[in-house]
């Protein structure tokens, strides 16, 4: 807990960077130092199942950003996504819902990366197919362009598979937690066919004009709906924000039946518009699976009892 402005945000995006080596908020590593300091350092010690884990990350505007685990040297901090689960909520997450296409593609492939690690790779993968094919599009070399179209509709076929195979297992439990949560008949769908070969080469004479690729899963979307109504132009703030927390919820109990250990969970001025039911479904939710931090101006905000309580001020957190 801690007023306004006193950190608690920045607690909980360090606890990101130290567990995924990457900030929620932004991919300029710069804006996580201090203004007027050139390095700083963030360090984790916890457990997990019976072995005890230290973390640490490194970064300097003049070096970069390094990571450790265990004492060893990572080759690139974004490895620690491997060692550990951490799914988070912030206002800004909204845009899950709110915003275009390219949002929710980008959020639920990285969903897909986590609940189906084994093609954790076919995201980046199509999209420098695509790159490559839109590059030769752009010179108009017919020649180059063939071997790129027959990849690129492989690579697609297979991260719409992924993705569709993604959205079943979310579905239930997604709808389930929804419901809990005040939001009926909650579903997610996806829009798009895969594409085949055939298919872009009847239309390589408008892709030509073009300089770029006019079909495929770079152009597709994903719906979030509630009881039929499309909640990106539907749906209240609230029905959006709901949405985004039973996402995250649903991804995070499947985590937890297909994982060793259960995902961290970072939860961000979630309770801000949740009203006292809904967040004893909250505390429900979460128990018993792991590690949750929830972000609250006061104690009395909290749903239930906290395992421990944190005050933040700034430029100190202390146990209370």
């Amino acid at each position: 807990m801690g007023a306004n402005g006193a950190g608690k945000t920045n607690l909980l995006e360090a606890l990101h960077v130290g567990t995924q080596g990457f900030s929620p908020r932004t991919r300029s590593d710069a804006e996580l130092i201090r203004f007027g300091e050139s390095a700083a350092r963030i360090r984790l010690e916890g457990r997990r199942g019976q072995s005890s884990v230290r973390v640490g990350v490194g970064l300097s505007i003049a070096e970069g950003k390094r990571a450790e685990l265990d004492g060893t040297r990572l080759r690139a901090a974004e490895q620690l996504r491997g060692e550990t689960a951490t799914l988070v909520f912030t206002p800004d997450r909204l845009a899950i819902v709110k915003a275009g296409p390219a949002a929710r593609r980008a959020y639920f492939d990285r969903s897909a990366a986590r609940l189906l690690p084994a093609r954790a790779h076919l995201s980046a993968d199509y999209a420098a197919a695509l790159a490559q094919r839109n590059a030769a599009l752009k010179l108009g070399d017919r020649m180059t362009i063939a071997p790129w179209t027959s990849q690129l509709a492989g690579l697609g076929s297979a991260l719409v598979e992924t993705r569709v195979e993604l959205l079943d297992l979310l579905a239930e439990p997604f709808a389930e937690t929804a419901d809990a949560l005040g939001l009926a008949e909650a579903r997610l769908s996806y829009e798009g066919d895969a594409p085949t070969e055939v298919e872009l080469e009847a239309r390589l004479e408008r892709d030509l004009e073009r300089g770029s690729t006019g079909v495929g899963p770079h152009l597709h979307d994903v719906s979030i709906a509630s009881a039929g109504r499309d909640l990106r132009s539907f749906g209240s703030q609230g029905e959006q924000r709901t949405a985004v927390l039973a996402l995250l919820l649903a991804e995070a109990a499947l985590l937890a039946e297909r994982r060793d250990d259960p995902p961290l969970l970072l939860l961000d001025d979630v309770l801000s518009e949740l009203d006292p039911l809904r967040r004893r479904v909250l505390v429900e939710q979460v128990g018993g699976r792991g590690q949750t931090l929830i972000t609250a101006t006061t104690a009395d905000a909290l749903p239930g009892e906290p395992g421990q309580l944190l005050e933040v001020s700034p430029g100190a957190v202390v146990a209370r």
